[in-house]
């Protein structure tokens, strides 16, 4: 029986009008903006089983003729991206064989390309070896019992309090939810705290996948910007006072992709700001452990006065400081916010791996050791992928970020996008800024070159993309296949 598609997910013909590429730019406008559209659809950007603009109302949104807009239409149907049922319109689809780029950049890639798409660091063998030895006899243990920990490992959620209380923010246990990473904890959080076209602000830039999450939470997001600079706090406490978002996403350490730090000041302000106008803050503290040219900050939640922190909900994870196969990660909040997402969580996945939280309570009591090599490491290879790039490319420009794992490089002029994709040819993979924008068109002259790879081959990519400027670059053609942020 055909799956009858929702009536009320529906794509505004503007909304659409502003991800495509202009008509006039390419012939044959009909196929150009077809596979425009497929690409949208195989990225995420435009979500499955949407209803998609009527052709009158594409065909003005774009400028263009309506007989246009049927040929894209015909072409979408053709190759499996969209279907149309008399009576109700045409709805995206995913064609026969094809699969969201949402699964693939979860794939190793298949090409030999240098990759400085993903930026998370692997976590040396001889650490992982040690782990799993001293936590075999805990796991046998664990054999005995059903092995469901909706809340998390009892251990792993002292631990995790601990680290909190170490840092200035007094936490206990039961304020501590365990969950398979930090973007998990993020959908929890989303799924319970916000429902279709409530707002939530963002960075502009901000983390690609944090942003994927809230659309297809069918959120409106609320950007305020991040610069080379940081953040402008008036500009935040004004669309906090405005907007009275349900929720704000923000990355005040190490921005991903900025890099920017929040100063002590600042957090204070926006948690008043976010106090007075009843906004959940989600923190995103993935990156906090990477500090490498300051001390590692103290919790956004501890800058707060008393009542100020009380709707503020901190996340944190493995992958960046550790290893991201672990998938463990973790979220602070109020003990009965947590009692209610553990609610949440069990009617998805019951619990995390046991495996995996005994392996990171392991990982986590080594942190005195394993982590100073890994920031060492990380400030030889920022220096080797800086003093490349002002050997190879001096024109562009950036500012050495004081923790983190990339480079938000300043290219000089709206090429990004194009170079992402010829550069695949001479063997780089790489995003181009657009890529962390929440709202189309932005950032075309921003690359995030992360510095997670050996200096010699942080020095090869470099080459490789200064030979492919060289080289001259085509028209973006905006759909190069698979693709992975991290």
């Amino acid at each position: 029986m055909e799956e009858r598609a929702p009536r009320d997910r529906a794509l505004g013909s503007r909304a659409l009008a502003a991800l495509l590429p202009d008509p006039a730019a390419a012939r044959p406008a009909y196929r150009q903006l077809a596979r425009a559209i497929g690409a949208l659809i195989l990225d995420g950007r435009i979500a499955l089983h949407v209803r998609l603009p009527a052709e009158r109302e594409l065909a003005a949104a774009l400028n263009i003729s309506r007989a246009t807009v049927t040929a894209v239409y015909d072409l979408l149907r053709e190759s499996g991206y969209a279907r149309s049922r008399q009576g109700s319109g045409t709805w995206t689809a995913l064609p026969e064989g094809r699969t969201p780029r949402g699964i693939t950049r979860l794939l190793r890639p298949r090409d030999s390309a240098i990759d400085l798409a993903r930026a998370a660091p692997a976590l040396p063998e001889r650490a992982l070896a040690d782990a799993l030895a001293e936590v075999t006899p805990q796991l046998a243990e664990h054999a005995h019992t059903p092995g469901y920990h909706p809340y998390g490992l009892p251990e792993l959620r002292t631990a995790v309090a601990d680290r909190f209380t170490r840092r200035g923010l007094a936490t206990t246990p039961e304020q501590i939810l365990v969950t398979s990473g930090a973007q998990h904890a993020l959908t929890l959080v989303l799924g319970l705290l916000s429902g279709p076209g409530d707002r939530v602000m963002v960075e502009s830039p901000s983390y690609p996948n944090a942003l994927e999450a809230m659309r297809r939470a069918r959120l409106r997001t609320v950007p305020v910007p991040v610069t080379d600079t940081g953040w402008d706090v008036e500009i935040m406490e004004a669309t906090l006072r405005q907007a009275v978002p349900q929720l704000a996403y923000l990355i005040p350490d190490f921005h991903n992709p900025t890099g920017c730090l929040m100063p002590a000041g600042e957090r204070a302000r926006v948690l008043r700001a976010a106090h007075r106008s009843g906004t959940w803050l989600v923190v995103d503290e993935t990156l906090v452990d990477l500090a490498l040219d300051v001390a590692a900050p103290a919790p956004l939640a501890a800058h707060g006065t008393p009542g100020s922190g009380g709707k503020v909900i901190t996340v944190g994870s493995m992958s960046k400081s550790y290893w991201g196969g672990l998938r463990i990660g973790w979220l602070r909040a109020p003990s009965r916010l947590v009692t209610e997402l553990a609610g949440q969580r069990v009617a998805t996945d019951m619990g995390g791996s046991v495996l995996d939280q005994l392996l990171a309570l392991a990982l986590l009591a080594r942190e005195g050791a394993l982590l100073p090599p890994r920031l060492d490491a990380l400030r030889a290879q920022r220096a080797a992928l800086a003093a490349a790039l002002a050997a190879e490319l001096p024109g562009w420009a950036w500012r050495p970020p004081p923790g983190g794992l990339s480079l938000w490089v300043d290219l000089g002029e709206p090429i990004a996008s194009a170079l992402a994709e010829r550069v695949l040819d001479y063997g780089v993979r790489i995003e181009g800024g657009a890529f962390f924008a929440p709202d189309p068109g932005l950032f075309e002259q921003r690359l995030r070159i992360p510095y997670t790879t050996a200096p010699p081959v942080l020095r090869e990519a470099v080459q490789r993309l200064a030979a492919t400027l060289a080289d001259g670059l085509p028209p973006c053609r905006g759909d190069r296949g698979p693709r992975w942020i991290a």
